[in-house]
């Protein structure tokens, strides 16, 4: 099965589609992360949506916005209020991490595969078959 980030963006507005693909499709939501790190010196977070893997058990997505609003146990804020509302409304909880920031890479693949190697030891993610 192949396990995919699908980056919507790095932005405060990309957050809000993230949501919606949330609200839309509850049942496909298998886990609910927030991954904190560090952005230019300051705090940010990285939100994303793991979905159940297709009918046929070829692809699972990961839908996530790359440190695009600031860490919410640092700087409160809307944003995160709002993809917990959703996490809430589909039963889950949010899953934190704090993890190294994405300009240590040298690309946003490497980046990807770090945090998979995270969610594969937490047991978020299956290994591959």
């Amino acid at each position: 099965m192949i396990q995919k980030f699908i980056e919507l963006g790095e932005g405060y507005t990309d957050l809000y589609e993230l949501v919606e693909l949330g609200r839309r499709m509850p049942e496909r939501i298998q886990h609910v992360l927030a991954f904190y790190s560090e952005k230019s010196g300051r705090p940010a977070a990285s939100l994303a949506l793991i979905m159940k893997p297709d009918i046929e058990q070829k692809f699972q997505p990961i839908y996530i916005c790359r440190e695009g609003i600031p860490n919410p146990h640092e700087v409160p804020n809307q944003r995160f209020q709002l993809f917990k509302s959703m996490a809430d409304a589909a039963g889950k909880s949010v899953v934190e991490y704090t993890v190294k920031p994405s300009s240590v890479f040298p690309e946003n693949d490497l980046y990807y595969n770090y945090l998979i190697g995270i969610l594969r030891t937490h047991k978020k993610l299956s290994p591959l078959s």
